[in-house]
This record gives C-alpha cells, structure tokens and sequence, in this order.
C-alpha cells in the first residue's frame, strides 16, 4: 500500500497508557553498554536500583510498542510504507522534565510531515511521539523521520523537512572511545525491538550485511552515554534534549568514536567506527539545562 497525501497527517495512535519500572530502566543501560565494570561507580547507578538514575535516551524503549493505530478518517486512505525498504533517518528525545526511574504515563503517536523526494529517491515521513502524564501534562516529546527508500512520488511536498544541525568544522573539543559488545544487539533487542536483522545471520546476509548490525536507537544512546561521561559528570538531570541523524550501520564488536563540540548549552556530536574509518551519526545535538 503507497503512501497517500495528505491523508497520512491524520493517520497516529490511540492514546495508550503504559508503565515501566527498575527493571526497564536498567536493561537499557546494560544495553548501551553501562555498567561493563561493576567497579565504576559513576555508572553504577544507571544499573542498579540503589540510587537508580535514567538514560534520557531510554525514553526511545520504555514505551516501545505502545499504542494503537488509530482509525483512518472517513474517506481518507490508509498509508503504509513499504516497510522493507525503510530504514531510520533521525531520532531526537526531549525531556520536558527529567525521567523517573518508575512511571506510569499516556503515550500518543502521530505523522507530523510527509516530504517527496521524486519516484527514484524515495520519500522522508516524520513522526511525533508525545509523553503526558496523569494531569495531562507533557513529560516527553519524541520526535523521528524516517527514509522511505520505495515510496518516493506519492505528490507531497518536496522541501520542508527539518533542517539536520551543523557541527561546527573546528576540532572536535573531546573525543572519547567505547567498544562495544558482540553480544550487545542481542541485550539491546530485549528493550523490545525484535527485528531479526540484529540477532539472525542468515536473514543479515540476506539484507546485504556480512552479520547482525546493532540497533541504531543502541548506537544513539552510545552518543547519550558520551555526553553524560565526558561533560555532564553523569548528571543526566542536566539533559533537556538529544537528536542525530543515522548515517551508517554499526556491528557488535566495533569501537565507536564520539566526537565532541561544547558551545555552552548546546552540544554538537557526531560518532564514527575507527576499524572501518565510517561515520555512523551525523549532526548530532543535545541542549543542557542550565
């Protein structure tokens, strides 16, 4: 089924309650990589109950399934992508306050924009996904597009989609190194993304990757876990929000690069593999609290 516009602007969620806990929070530091040293006490909290402290980027899993699709409105047609050949352009998590380590929360999800970039070249969608909590508050704002590889010329607009960060050209400020796990995808898919793309070989190869590659909501909390080391003193309260772009593929087992820029409030980051001399973020962006 192609994508139909404008009709897809109405298509999202029912709003769907959810709750997480300990156990959630803490799976997703294991999974991008905390607590590899049970004697590093800075990270230990953000892996064991006692103090327990949230990943702002966790906010990518803790709802993850969450929600259902929602009726298509009276004589609109229902989109779906060809979901084959879409892959995951740009993720950004803001936080309207800190996470806490349990919650119960309403989560709603909707498509935002839709942008056509010709028959051959595919097509960008853009979806929001919104936190509130039981006053109906705002607790999280997630917003993510993704690349439509074949479902380019439906007849949306062709300019208009968000505007990627530019990192500055200067040398990066900091520069910090983690190795990753080869086992790390199979402990990252436990936060609920099951794609046997990153636990099954033979489906791998048939995708035209040697082995399972890593989740690249794994690799952008890696970037998380970067700024929260090398600029925050693990203080994740300080970060209001955090988004990049995917640009590359990573496999377990690979040293992941993360390159920084301090400008005051706002961080710029992108993040490479030195084994493969491959850029796998781009134009990242995280904004501290003052």
């Amino acid at each position: 089924m192609p994508i139909f516009y404008p009709d897809i602007l109405d298509q999202g969620t029912k709003p769907k309650t959810f709750s997480y806990g300990d156990k959630d929070v803490m799976l997703y530091g294991l999974g991008i990589g905390l607590g590899q040293d049970p004697m590093n006490e800075t990270e230990l909290p953000f892996v064991y109950e006692k103090g327990l402290k949230v990943v702002p980027t966790a906010a990518t899993v803790l709802a993850y399934g969450r929600g259902e699709p929602l009726p298509t409105k009276e004589g609109h047609r229902p989109s779906a992508p060809n979901f084959l050949m879409l892959v995951h352009g740009e993720q950004k998590v803001e936080l309207h306050r800190p996470l806490s380590s349990s919650g119960t929360y309403t989560s709603e999800s909707r498509t935002i924009g839709a942008f056509d970039k010709g028959k051959d070249k595919g097509a960008v969608l853009v979806s929001e996904t919104i936190w509130r909590d039981d006053k109906g508050e705002k607790v999280a704002t997630l917003t993510g597009s993704s690349f439509c590889r074949g479902d380019g010329g439906f007849g949306g607009p062709s300019e208009g989609a968000p505007e990627p960060h530019p990192v500055p050209e200067r040398k990066p400020d900091i520069s910090v190194d983690f190795t990753t796990r080869e086992d790390q995808a199979l402990i990252y898919r436990l936060n609920g993304d099951r794609n046997p793309l990153h636990s099954d070989p033979d489906i791998a190869k048939r995708a035209g990757f040697p082995r399972p590659i890593l989740h690249g909501l794994c690799t952008y909390g890696i970037t998380c876990r970067a700024v929260l080391q090398a600029v925050v003193n693990y203080d994740a309260d300080r970060i209001a929000s955090h988004q990049a772009r995917f640009s590359a593929p990573v496999f377990p087992g690979d040293t992941i690069t993360v390159d920084l820029w301090t400008d005051g409030n706002v961080i710029s980051f992108e993040a490479r593999v030195k084994e493969r001399g491959v850029t796998v973020i781009k134009n990242g962006k995280t904004v501290l609290r003052s």
